[in-house]
This record gives structure tokens, C-alpha cells and sequence, in this order.
């Protein structure tokens, strides 16, 4: 990545799959504002035991990766912050690399760079964002780290929060669930278009939102993992 190995988390030389897989899950609910990470959280997301966590855990602590404290959970050191990121940029430049240089569809993406991420040099993350031109996003519009390992995220909402006459654009949706990428794609709705809601049900009901592809129902859940900016945030931005 062009920068000194020594300093970066692949450089302490004990990171394992699972490891990083920690690392990465620790830092997703970090990034939402909850610290420490309970244990139980963490072996739901990674369909674990507690007790698989708790060996885990003790272990990242000892290679410095996290601050664990039992029965309250952990919080990712700053070396175990640069391991988290790093996985994710290789993960990210994956699916951007899979989805523009190979033509895999959007929805298919995720599940192969989820074991490749683990894989690739420092020296093919390189080329592969040269190859792509160093993007700033990938395909489900979630922000590819930098080589130096920064991550920018600008503030969004959920299209959920939108109310009737609300304009925005959407920019980016979770690439868990193939199915809302799948009912996305085939309406030919991508990060990057504007959208306007102009229905709401009520009760939690379905929105009607107009893209540039046409006006289509949104279902509760789909409007809920949907990331938008908001009109005139942008300009804020």
C-alpha cells in the first residue's frame, strides 16, 4: 500500500481470518456509538458461542488489537482500529474490482470478497486500485478506505426518515441481503441517483419514491437499510 509494513497491522504477524473477522465485526458496532462491544453481540453477528468470544477476545488482547474486559466486552486498540480498516479496504476494492473489471452483478459481490479479503498482498490491493482508478466507492456506494488507511463516511439517513415531498440522493445500502440488491438492481436504481418520496403508507406501509428509472414502492425494511443524503446536504457536505 506504500506504506512502512512495520507500522501496519498485517506487520505484527499473527493476524489470522478469524482474527480480522473480529476485528472488522468490533469495529462495525464501534462505529455506531456502541463501546465496549458486548460479547453476546459479537456471537450473534459471527454465529459463534459466548465462550468462542471470550477465547477470542482474550487472545486479540494479548497481540494488542483490543482493550477486553470481561462481562463488559472490548474496544478495538489503535492497532486493531488499522487491522479493522485494512481488511475492509481490501474487501471494498474486491467487490469494486469483481463488479467493474469482471461484470459479477452487485448482489453476488459480498460473499466472494468476504473470503478473498483475507487473501490478497499489499502489492495486488495496490494494483487492483490502480487498475480501477483508485475508486472512492464500491459498488453498494460504501466508501473504500484509503491506502493510508482513512476512512471518510460522510453522515446519511435512512430513506425510512424521509417525508412526503423530501428530495435526496441515494448513496449507499448494505450489501448483506442480496435480495434488496437484486429488487434494486432490476429497477435500475444505483447509488448516485436522485430520488423524491412521493407516497407514504401509513403504519409503517410501503413508500413511493421517484427515481430516474421511474416511481416504485419501497417496502419498510428496504427504506430502513437504504442510505440517503438529503437535499442541500450535499452542498453542507
Amino acid at each position: 500500500m506504500g506504506t512502512d509494513k512495520s507500522a501496519t497491522p498485517r506487520g505484527i504477524g499473527s493476524s489470522t481470518e478469524a482474527v480480522e473477522d473480529y476485528a472488522k465485526a468490533i469495529y462495525k458496532f464501534q462505529r455506531r456509538g456502541e463501546s465496549p462491544v458486548g460479547n453476546s453481540t459479537l456471537a450473534e453477528l459471527l454465529d459463534v458461542s459466548p465462550g468462542a468470544v471470550t477465547a477470542m477476545l482474550k487472545r486479540m488482547d494479548e497481540l494488542g488489537l483490543v482493550s477486553h474486559a470481561p462481562y463488559k466486552g472490548a474496544t478495538l486498540t489503535p492497532a486493531g482500529e488499522r487491522l479493522a480498516i485494512e481488511v475492509i479496504r481490501h474487501h471494498r476494492l474486491l467487490e469494486a474490482y469483481l463488479a467493474e473489471a469482471l461484470g459479477m452483478p452487485w448482489d453476488k459481490v459480498h460473499d466472494e470478497a468476504e473470503v478473498l479479503e483475507h487473501y490478497i498482498s499489499e502489492d495486488l490491493e495496490e494494483l487492483i486500485a490502480a487498475a480501477l482508478g483508485h475508486p472512492s466507492h464500491d459498488p453498494h456506494g460504501d466508501p473504500i478506505p484509503s491506502s493510508k488507511l482513512v476512512l471518510d463516511e460522510q453522515a446519511t439517513q435512512s430513506l425510512s426518515q424521509l417525508s412526503l415531498g423530501d428530495t435526496g440522493i441515494f448513496v449507499r445500502i448494505s450489501d448483506s441481503d442480496p435480495e434488496m440488491l437484486r429488487y434494486l438492481g432490476e429497477r435500475e436504481i444505483a447509488p448516485g441517483d436522485r430520488l423524491e418520496v412521493t407516497e407514504r403508507q401509513p403504519f409503517g406501509g410501503p413508500l413511493s419514491v421517484r427515481f430516474a428509472a421511474g416511481t416504485f414502492a419501497i417496502g419498510g425494511g428496504l427504506a430502513e437499510a437504504m442510505r440517503v443524503m438529503p437535499a442541500g446536504a450535499e452542498e453542507e457536505a
